[in-house]
């Protein structure tokens, strides 16, 4: 029989599908379960965007579409960017995608030789290794445990863009961690890229609408706007609007890598469907009250999950004031076993197995983020679940020995 590719053996199924998977299939066989594990808003988007899909479909063209995107999204998302004070930018710097994640594979295709590297900070997003390592990058990590509110230090970045990685790829506000960094924070680190010309900068800032407690989103391009030559911004209509399911992603940045990007849609997408163009203008330009609404509830939610998680003896929680995660780290639960049932955990998969058997309750290890004394609690859950979810939780750990 013929061979697969190789890099087909570098591939993984998603760590987090594989849970959430696993929590469907023991809803339907009729446990009753809480999920707290894929990272989906949870909330729909405003009327006027199914009327402007409704439209759409009503006057479809049944033609080949924009491989950038149509003119009309393309002055939406810029317009969406000058919002946040990233100004400038024109229809020749976007491209559009299937979903923020597949503009980051073009990325990572445009440009990363095999054996270049990137480089990103620990904990990251799951696809961030996975989409490296199809393409068979070099892969540098940059440790930021929770000791240091899994925030990457400016000393850091320094010994890693000395050794000159292709791409240096950061993610504010972040997934898993839902950290935010400061203006501060971000300055400090856009002094550091200034110095190192020769790496690409992506920065996944797909949560920037969702920011709490006043702090603000913040962008490299904002502290030096030198660095706009090689800043590359990702941003998505998945979280913000309650859209994941129409897959729609920008980037904005260099005009070379998004004709990049252009070429590999021509290669493979052509277009982003008309009608989910249609429903992506009116989200971005129609009313932003959903979007704001639902910042509100879930900074009250992280609140309340943040309450549980400091009142849990040894559990340690840095303070996320974005996107709708916390990561704990849970480790204190190393080496023990669970009274009722004599579960034993040992590390990170086994509190996550024993917290779905015991409790119902579903949760990402953090392993799959690249820290495994953590694990992930998306807070997105409908709201009435949210109380009794967390007591479980909390039951669990009161119940280890």
């Amino acid at each position: 029989m013929p061979q697969l590719a190789r890099r087909i053996g570098r591939a993984k199924p998603s760590a987090i599908m594989q849970v959430a998977e696993k929590a469907k299939r023991l809803k339907a066989e009729g446990r009753d379960i809480i999920s707290f594990s894929i990272g989906v808003p949870n909330f729909l988007p405003g009327e006027h965007v199914y009327a402007a899909a409704r439209e759409a479909l009503s006057k479809d063209s049944g033609q080949y579409g924009s491989n950038r995107g149509p003119d009309a999204l393309l002055d939406a998302f810029v317009e969406h960017m000058a919002k946040i004070g990233l100004t400038g930018y024109g229809r020749v710097n976007c491209a559009t995608g299937i979903g923020a994640k597949h503009v980051i594979y073009n990325l990572a295709e445009a440009l990363l030789d095999e054996g270049d590297t990137i480089a990103f900070p620990t904990p990251y997003w799951t696809s961030y290794l996975d989409i490296a390592e199809i393409v068979g990058a070099k892969i540098d990590l940059l440790p930021c445990p929770p000791e240091q509110n899994y925030k990457l230090k400016p000393e850091q970045l320094d010994a890693a863009l000395a050794k000159k990685p292709k791409v240096f790829l950061f993610n504010n506000p972040s997934n898993p961690t839902g950290m935010v960094y400061t203006k501060e924070e971000i300055d400090a680190l856009a002094d550091v890229v200034a110095k190192y010309p020769d790496t690409w900068i992506i920065t996944d800032d797909i949560y920037n609408r969702m920011v709490f407690d006043g702090i603000g989103y913040h962008n490299f391009v904002h502290a030096r706007p030198e660095l706009k030559d090689r800043v590359i911004f990702l941003d998505s209509l998945s979280k913000t609007y309650g859209m994941p399911g129409w897959r729609v992603g920008f980037m904005a940045g260099p005009e070379v890598v998004a004709q990049a990007l252009v070429t590999m849609n021509s290669n493979h997408i052509t277009n982003v469907p008309e009608v989910v163009c249609a429903a992506a203008i009116a989200a971005l330009n129609g009313p932003q009250d959903v979007p704001t609404q639902k910042c509100a509830e879930f900074q009250a939610k992280r609140d309340q999950v943040m309450d549980v998680m400091n009142a849990i003896p040894g559990v340690v929680c840095p303070r996320p004031q974005g996107a709708f995660y916390v990561f704990p780290d849970i480790s204190v639960a190393f080496g023990k076993t669970h009274g009722p049932t004599g579960i034993k955990v040992n590390n990170d998969v086994d509190v996550c197995n024993a917290l779905l058997e015991t409790k119902g309750v579903a949760c990402v290890p953090g392993s799959a983020f690249g820290e495994p004394r953590a694990l992930r609690i998306s807070y997105t859950c409908p709201t009435p679940q949210l109380a009794p979810g967390l007591q479980r939780f909390q039951e669990f750990f009161a119940e280890l020995q």
